[in-house]
């Protein structure tokens, strides 16, 4: 049993080509993100979606292990 959860952040929020500013954009929220999909996972995947060099999507795949009695271990 998989549970997949995608999480799309705003191309607004971390895309510094569509803005006229030429401050660097903040890294922060697209860690936070991540740390959030990591926290509590056991099994399973994080993957982070660049374009351009910036995050654009987080996606977390989370695994459910099985013993031979079909407990969750």
């Amino acid at each position: 049993m998989a549970r997949n959860e995608q999480v799309n952040i705003p191309r607004a929020a971390t895309d510094a080509a569509d803005s006229a500013a030429t401050e660097p954009q903040p890294v922060d929220h697209p860690l936070r993100q991540i740390r959030s999909a990591l926290r509590g996972l056991r099994y399973g995947t994080v993957t982070a979606v660049v374009h351009d060099g910036v995050v654009v999507q987080v996606e977390r795949t989370e695994r459910v292990r099985l013993d031979r009695r079909g407990r969750i271990g």
